[in-house]
């Protein structure tokens, strides 16, 4: 997935030029709770991102990405509409899709904003999210937070490493409705539209953190942290829920999976994916997101949005398009 229309080149800037300005970055809050050696010895590069939000700092996290047919996962599209429009981004396919996560420092809590895929798709697609923690100068053990917008594998699947929490220290928020959903025992089999593979993977993803009480989930909008508020988008998935994060007047809101192929699905948001639970509700979401993250020109960061996944929206030709941050 690629930036809509004439942004592949901001994000090639951002991406070539993080290197060159590892020494002006603001040093983590955390950073003493590490050796003093650690940070400094650990530049900016491809996968890592810091912007300041206020007081806090968001450091954006490549997991890594997966290339997906996007004939086979977009659907109410013909082929011959999904070309037009990844043509006039730039792309064919099939299309390399970002998974994205979040690192919120607060100065006093660490928040990791969903896990990555972990080891759920093989070699070579995702995982790396632990390896990009630590070119940022932080360590697994430190995370006091994991917010999950949803329980699908590629959000996930780093909780966990050969059975064991990859996170031991962090309390594990998720929306109690995919809790319910992908939990159910009755459901580990399958259910209809959804193949038995989602359920096992989050039962492997969540039972460690349920069994050591870390599993925390939630219902209707919460305030999950000071500045940190969960608020429910279901559609995607029962559960799938965004969260708002504030500081000193500042505000971006993670949008998990309320955009698959950004190319696609802005310009055209009545466009759903074959890993939409409800796909009318998941598009009725989108439609009525699109329209209030516009006007109320919210920055925004999503998890298949190209890397470093955050920017604004804004209207196009009777749809959308996704406009990354300025490099900085």
């Amino acid at each position: 997935m690629q930036l809509i229309r004439h942004t592949s080149f901001l994000l090639a800037a951002t991406i070539g030029l993080s290197a060159a300005i590892a020494g002006t970055l603001s040093t983590p809050a955390h950073a003493g709770e590490m050796p003093a050696t650690h940070a400094a010895a650990s530049p900016a590069q491809a996968g890592v991102y810091r912007y300041r939000l206020g007081n806090f700092e968001i450091t954006a996290l490549s997991d890594g990405t997966v290339p997906q047919d996007a004939d086979k996962l977009l659907k109410g599209v013909s082929k011959a509409v999904i070309d037009q429009l990844l043509e006039r981004s730039f792309q064919t396919n099939p299309v390399e899709g970002s998974i994205n996560a979040f690192l919120i420092d607060t100065g006093t809590r660490l928040v990791l904003v969903d896990a990555g895929a972990g080891d759920f798709f093989g070699p070579g697609a995702g995982g790396k999210l632990v390896a990009r923690l630590k070119t940022a100068g932080y360590t697994p053990a430190q995370i006091d937070d994991v917010l999950l917008t949803h329980v699908h594998p590629d959000h996930s699947g780093g909780l966990v490493h050969d059975g064991q929490r990859v996170f031991p220290n962090a309390l594990i928020h998720v929306g109690q409705p995919d809790v319910d959903f992908f939990l159910d025992p009755a459901h580990q089999h399958g259910v209809k539209g959804y193949g038995k593979v989602y359920f096992q993977d989050a039962t492997l993803s969540l039972a460690p953190y349920a069994k050591s009480g870390q599993l925390h989930p939630f219902s209707g909008p919460t305030r999950i942290l000071p500045g940190i508020r969960a608020i429910p988008a279901p559609g995607h998935t029962p559960g799938h829920s965004f969260y708002r994060v504030q500081s000193q007047g500042q505000s971006i809101t993670f949008i998990g999976d309320m955009v698959n192929v950004a190319a696609v699905q802005f310009p055209r948001p009545d466009i759903t994916s074959v890993y939409d639970k409800n796909p009318a509700r998941a598009k009725a979401q989108r439609v009525k997101q699109d329209a209030r993250l516009t006007k109320a020109r919210e920055l925004v960061a999503g998890a298949h949005l190209p890397f470093p996944g955050i920017g604004h929206i804004r209207t196009l030709d009777g749809g959308y398009e996704f406009v990354p941050v300025v490099f900085r």
